[in-house]
């Protein structure tokens, strides 16, 4: 397994790639690494002749100093498992690396960086596509591959490579969970004992409402029934808990619209901010 620090040594790695008729598939991760995380280097592994994984905290996506200063990092030990799982190269670098001046560029997404994820962070939009288009500028990937869990981060992600015709395959991957249902990430390390216990009432919360959605039961009837349950356990703090569409990701107020339905969450349990969702398969 190689680790590259510099942009110039991985566009000098991947061109080689390239040259020889191999594929890239490309794993964006900001480390802490976890099985969700693995789930996606196996289907690049399956899908494509090299595998890169990126690890690198971006900065400029935090609208929360605290929150980046508290990320979690365990560099070390995501090395070893990526060498163990077969990753051929490392994209590694540091914030001076790819940002040697502050970067001053602003990337617009709509009403689609306005609701959810967007309306209570102002900025991370912008910030996480800035970051994914160096990636795929730098790396050149045939194929890209992220989490069902971040899946308004996808379609921004989506509708940037639509965009810009950029020449990648982006994929959207399965939640992982634990036997609990609670969705892997790597903010659950930052959970108390308490927290880790209360904390699958989250995904439970999901399948009441989409149990009630299935069975014809109104939005709005479904909703309240969520926010009953979420009562039970003060621990957790909704921030939102929201119906849309799986096409824009915009509000849907009826279950009996012909769109595929993503029920997504947000929310704060001993202080850490975590997301969930659930498509909804009627």
């Amino acid at each position: 397994m190689e680790v590259i620090k510099d942009i110039l040594s991985a566009r000098t790695a991947t061109n080689s790639i390239r040259q020889a008729n191999k594929s890239i598939g490309l794993v964006p991760t900001m480390g802490a690494l976890h099985k969700g995380h693995l789930s996606l280097i196996r289907a690049s592994k399956r899908e494509n002749n090299i595998t890169i994984v990126s690890i690198f905290v971006n900065p400029i996506q935090f609208n929360n100093p605290e929150d980046l200063k508290n990320y979690p990092s365990n560099y070390e030990s995501d090395l070893t498992v990526l060498e163990e799982i077969g990753c051929d190269i490392v994209f590694a670098p540091s914030t001076e690396e790819m940002y040697p001046l502050a970067p001053t560029i602003k990337l617009s997404f709509g009403e689609l960086e306005n609701i959810m994820e967007g309306a209570f962070r102002p900025g991370h939009f912008s910030g996480v596509a800035l970051v994914v288009m160096k990636l795929f500028n730098i790396l050149q990937p045939s194929h890209a591959y992220f989490g069902q869990k971040d899946i308004q981060q996808y379609k921004v992600i989506e509708k940037m490579v639509s965009d810009t015709s950029l020449a990648v395959d982006i994929k959207m991957m399965p939640i992982i969970r634990e036997k609990s249902g609670l969705a892997l990430s790597s903010r659950n390390s930052r959970l108390s004992i308490h927290g880790k216990r209360v904390a699958p009432q989250i995904f439970k919360t999901l399948l009441l409402v989409e149990d009630k959605i299935i069975r014809g039961e109104s939005v709005k009837d479904s909703i309240i029934a969520a926010e009953e349950q979420f009562s039970q356990y003060p621990e957790i703090k909704v921030e939102y808990l929201t119906l849309v569409n799986l096409k824009d990701l915009q509000v849907e107020e009826s279950s009996n619209e012909s769109n595929q339905l993503v029920l997504c969450f947000a929310g704060y349990i001993d202080g850490v901010r975590l997301i969930d969702n659930l498509i909804i398969k009627k």
